[in-house]
């Protein structure tokens, strides 16, 4: 099988404060590629207790993602492959992992999305603290566009307790953007036991999440505060009854995922499982702040949680919050960044001949005006006031690149490159002319000083010569260029402007005299 999971996150258990590490370079790897990164992305992450059958059902997923979603996607193979996995009591996943290949699909409106799947650290094993445990839970959901949440048996009052620590950031994040924080909860129940109470499958566990969250009068005010922050903090919240995978799956020690040996109505309700998570109909695109993410953009996230998370305790809902509009914000930094770079490349980056300074001010003003645009486009949590910062920082960091880009431009122009050596030498030239005419009207200390001129030019050019061969005394050829300069500005320059207007100026008039002359015997002949 193409692809293999990639440890994102690690945890180190041997650490006292068991530290958590971002792979930002594997996590590169996968969602930065030319052909996916500016592609809107699904992430799947499947989350719950350890020993639970997550790489195991995270397997199956890739399977159907492989098949492109065809009817026989169980039969195409008969050993399941992918995230690692194996039976018994320790638990064998830790940190987040991710596969390294993401799954490009296109959706019933001609979207082009990518999907990626990412695996979970179970939670409440013996070598996991509560902070470790809550953290992974936390990366998974901020970061997902679908949170599977593995569940065994039954939806558990305790399960629902889990998610209490995000109903506080998600009533906060409403009250801020009033947008829903997170978009898809699926509950998904293993070894459904009950099915003479409720069937298996999507029905099922509709009916089971509805009791579930139903709010009771009797129920304590905590309880329904619970359910109904749950309920407004999610856009979609759905569940789905999975039977028992079998006996020998449970109990043989050396099952290696051969289908065969999986229950018919295991692998039956599987199948009708899938479409409703993975199928392009029915797949969730991450958003935020009411803009698509890329998934380019999923690294920042990554690394913006990822500090905010490093504390020996929980960070408080409301940090959170302000993390989230902090990469709410660089994110569209980002995208309206890229916009401006991307435009200037095109007009006058590395392969690019040089452009008129004037064109060049007068695009980039233009350039600038639309990345602002797509800044304030882009619809941002915490506000105006809070963004502002974000688009001055925007503004200075694009007037800086401008300053690179024009040195660059101007590096282009090849007599702008000879300009030192050229005013030099028409110096040292109107010297020459000057000495050798006092010579022959005799006189000869105005004839001697420009001499002495003369010197001081072949001199001052060899001096800067030198400077560019060697790459020393930089600043006493900064000085030649600021002297050469000034004197083709001021003098050179407004000479050739005003001989070039006198120019223009005497074939117009003589362009207007010849068709005076060509239309006068005109004239007379018509009369």
């Amino acid at each position: 099988m193409v692809g293999r999971a990639v440890q994102i996150v690690k945890i180190n258990d041997e650490d006292a404060e068991h530290s958590f590490t971002l792979d930002e370079e594997a996590l590169n790897e996968i969602l930065n590629k030319p052909e996916i990164r500016d592609k809107p992305i699904s992430v799947v992450s499947v989350a719950g207790a350890f020993r639970k059958g997550k790489s195991f059902l995270l397997n199956f997923m890739l399977r159907y993602l492989k098949s492109g979603g065809a009817e026989d996607w169980l039969e195409s193979e008969s050993v399941l492959e992918g995230f690692h996995w194996r039976g018994g009591s320790e638990r064998d996943t830790t940190g987040i992992l991710m596969w390294s290949e993401v799954f490009p699909v296109r959706t019933p409106q001609g979207k082009d999305v990518v999907i990626a799947l990412v695996d979970t650290q179970g939670s409440f094993d013996k070598n996991s603290t509560v902070r470790d445990c809550a953290t992974i839970f936390a990366l998974s959901l901020m970061t997902s566009s679908v949170l599977v949440y593995n569940l065994f048996n039954n939806i558990q009052e305790d399960d629902l307790q889990h998610l209490h620590y995000f109903t506080e950031y998600g009533r906060l994040a409403l009250e801020d953007s009033g947008q829903i924080p997170f978009q898809r909860l699926q509950f998904l129940v293993r070894d459904w036991q009950y099915a003479y109470e409720e069937p298996y499958g999507e029905q099922g566990g509709k009916n089971i999440l509805d009791k579930q969250l139903t709010i009771d009068e009797k129920q304590h005010t905590e309880l329904q505060a619970l359910r109904s922050n749950l309920t407004s903090c999610f856009s979609e919240m759905t569940c789905f009854l999975l039977p028992h995978p079998g006996k020998h799956v449970a109990t043989n020690p050396n099952f290696k995922g051969n289908l065969s040996d999986v229950d018919e109505d295991f692998l039956q309700y599987l199948k009708e499982f899938m479409p409703t998570l993975l199928s392009p109909k029915n797949l969730v695109i991450k958003f935020l702040g009411g803009k698509m993410v890329k998934a380019k953009e999923i690294v920042t996230y990554y690394k913006s949680y990822m500090e905010i998370f490093k504390g020996n305790t929980m960070p408080e809902p409301k940090s959170m919050l302000e993390v989230t509009i902090e990469v709410n914000n660089l994110v569209s930094l980002a995208s309206a960044k890229e916009l401006y770079m991307a435009s200037m490349e095109s007009l006058c980056g590395g392969d690019r001949p040089y452009l008129n300074e004037q064109v060049l001010e007068l695009e980039h003003h233009r350039i600038l005006d639309s990345a602002v645009q797509e800044f304030d486009a882009r619809k941002k949590m915490g506000g105006e006031e809070f963004s502002h910062k974000y688009r001055d920082q925007l503004i200075k960091e694009l007037e800086e690149s401008f300053l690179q880009y024009k040195a660059h431009n101007d590096s282009k122009n090849i007599f702008k490159a000879a300009n030192t050596p050229i005013t030099l030498f028409s110096i040292w030239a109107i010297l020459y002319i000057i000495s050798q005419f006092c010579s022959l009207i005799m006189l000869s200390p105005v004839s001697n000083l420009c001499n002495l001129l003369m010197w001081g030019i072949v001199i001052t050019g060899a001096t800067w010569a030198y400077v560019k061969y060697s790459g020393e005394f930089s600043h006493i050829g900064s000085q030649i260029e600021e002297f050469t300069g000034w004197v083709w500005d001021n003098m050179f320059q407004v000479l050739l402007s005003k001989a070039a207007e006198q120019g223009t100026t005497y074939v117009a008039r003589q362009a207007a005299q010849r068709m005076s002359s060509v239309n006068a015997p005109l004239e007379k002949k018509n009369r």
